[in-house]
């Protein structure tokens, strides 16, 4: 027993090291290096997105016919603004300007044609357009501390992100496997990111989400072997008593 004892200690510390890096983040990553990112891909409009479009002038009569409002005050004394939605074509049907297509453009893209357009056909030469997108969201399932659905309130968002207001992953969680869904012309589509490699990483084609992503973290293999065919846990009694019994045997085979 005495001379299994040092080879129990290294198998342990060996095991121990090993976990930690499964744990960690971006390991292949030290102070000075650097990694190549992908090319920053900003949220684009699709089918189905809503946003709403506010234009802004000195004379506001001029521009009351394009801001689409409910006619009442909010909290802030400001109308309510309604919301365009992009059909499945990429249209929307804006006051005095007709069918749009916008599927594709990014929030600025939008602003700025927008603007074009109003000052040239004279109904405000200087408009200021602000569009702000109002379904944009992701969901982080899985083992993260808090799975859910996030709002997106900016032009862009990386899975870091994501996983930062999820309030990160659990120590279950499964780094060198998180999984991203994607709809792409009506397919679902799957793509395998590894946190502990940062080259792999921020090289991704989903390191910049986009809206309705769904980001998947599986548990690991001791949070997924917590359960048994039988249905015991490392909770339940005759698990405990199980494993009591195996010690027991290995103990008295060592000790013959």
């Amino acid at each position: 027993m005495k001379r299994l004892l040092p080879a129990i200690a290294i198998i342990a510390l060996l095991a121990s090291c090993a976990s930690q890096k499964k744990v960690t983040y971006f390991n292949d990553l030290e102070a000075g290096n650097s990694v190549t990112i992908a090319p920053m891909q900003e949220i684009r409009l699709k089918p189905g997105d809503k946003f709403s479009v506010h234009v802004n002038s000195k004379d506001k009569e001029l521009v009351a016919p394009l801001n689409l409002s409910l006619g009442e005050q909010g909290y802030n004394g400001q109308q309510t603004q309604l919301a365009f939605t992009v059909d499945q074509e990429g249209y929307i049907d804006f006051p005095q300007l007709g069918p749009i297509h916008v599927m594709d453009m990014t929030r600025d893209d939008l602003a700025k044609y927008l603007k074009k357009e109003i000052v040239s056909k004279k109904i405000a030469l200087d408009a200021v357009v602000l569009v702000e997108f109002k379904n944009h969201r992701i969901s982080v399932i899985g083992e993260v501390a808090k799975p859910g659905k996030y709002e997106i309130n900016k032009d862009y968002i990386t899975i870091l992100d994501a996983i930062s207001m999820a309030g990160d992953l659990t120590i279950q969680g499964q780094r060198e496997n998180v999984t991203v869904l994607r709809e792409e012309l009506g397919v679902q589509k799957a793509y395998s990111v590894n946190m502990n490699d940062a080259a792999q990483l921020h090289s991704s084609p989903v390191y910049y989400l986009q809206q309705n992503d769904i980001v998947y973290v599986e548990p690991n293999k001791t949070k997924a072997g917590q359960s048994t065919i039988n249905g015991n846990t490392v909770r339940s009694t005759s698990f405990w008593m199980s494993l009591a019994s195996l010690v027991l045997t290995i103990v008295t085979l060592i000790t013959r």
